[in-house]
């Protein structure tokens, strides 16, 4: 079991140095959300938590949070490209597990509320010890906590025809993208640029400002409601479905030029989804290596 594991580590750290960074939530977005996620554990799943990352990444979740991204195109891990989104039917603004969480195949579970459940699953095998593992602990933990951050980018679960927004050409200010980059990556760049002098860390503070005594304070209540954690990234999807809607797709069309105005307004719908799923994560984990099963449909 421990050489499997150090391979698996190996595995890890090839993929961070050979493949270049796909699409998801930017690498700042992913890293925001495990940094707020991290800070939240309580000391069992801050201990888990570490025990389960490779060494190299001193303890630190965050560093390893888009490996699930570097990772998707891999032939061993190709199986998991379909897991980091939702296609939903076009302009019908909704989400509904049975007819959405499928891969272009149709199999069923293949979307990324079916990949938080199954690794949420697996994680809770982890009390059993290591004699007894199913599973590979480090990538369920990886994978988690990547694909928590995808399912609260909006336009992860977008409309099937435009792929979440892939094949919406726009103009963001001056230079090209897409509609589904604006979201993931051109929001947070530009707000990092204009408002927090490029330093991630400045943001970060901002954020767990407003969840802690600020703006937000008064909703975390509302974001940690979870009476199943295997089922709750379905209201997690329907929120982004939601957004995406109403903020994501409304007003634009093709080869439309998206600045101050589209930036101002939904520059803090990002953010907000960013520190929900970081607070979410933070859940879970604690939930499935804390002493409390509370809110837990134990998984087979």
């Amino acid at each position: 079991m421990l050489v499997l594991w150090r391979l698996s580590s190996l595995l890890v750290a090839l993929a961070l140095v050979l493949v270049p960074r796909t699409h998801g939530w930017s690498k700042e977005g992913h890293v925001l959300t495990c940094r707020i996620a991290q800070g939240l554990l309580e000391p069992e799943a801050a201990a888990a938590v570490e025990n389960l990352l490779p060494d190299y990444a001193n303890g630190d979740l965050s560093s390893l949070c888009v490996w699930p991204d570097q990772i998707r195109h891999w032939y061993k891990y190709r199986w998991t490209s379909p897991l980091h989104f939702i296609d939903t039917p076009d302009n019908a603004c909704s989400y509904e597990y049975s007819r959405d969480c499928h891969d272009t195949n149709g199999v069923k579970d293949m979307c990324v509320a079916g990949a938080i459940q199954n690794f949420t699953s697996q994680l809770v095998h982890y009390r059993e010890g290591t004699s007894d593992r199913r599973y590979n602990m480090t990538e369920a933990l990886l994978f988690l906590s990547h694909f928590m951050g995808d399912i609260h980018q909006p336009m992860h679960v977008g409309f099937t025809s435009d792929e979440g927004g892939n094949t919406i050409s726009v103009r963001w200010f001056r230079h090209k993208s897409n509609l589904h980059h604006v979201w993931d990556r051109e929001i947070i760049l530009t707000a990092l640029a204009d408002y927090y002098e490029k330093n991630l860390d400045s943001l970060q503070e901002e954020l767990v400002g407003n969840f802690t005594d600020g703006i937000w304070f008064d909703d975390v209540a509302s974001w940690e409601e979870c009476d199943d954690l295997l089922t709750c990234s379905n209201k997690y999807a329907n929120e982004s479905i939601n957004v995406a809607c109403k903020w994501g797709y409304k007003g634009v069309e093709p080869g439309q030029t998206l600045a101050d105005e589209y930036f101002g307004s939904r520059m803090p719908i990002v953010m907000e989804r960013i520190a929900q799923g970081g607070v979410r994560l933070a859940m879970v984990l604690n939930l499935v290596f804390g002493d409390s099963q509370h809110g837990f449909a134990a998984a087979s």
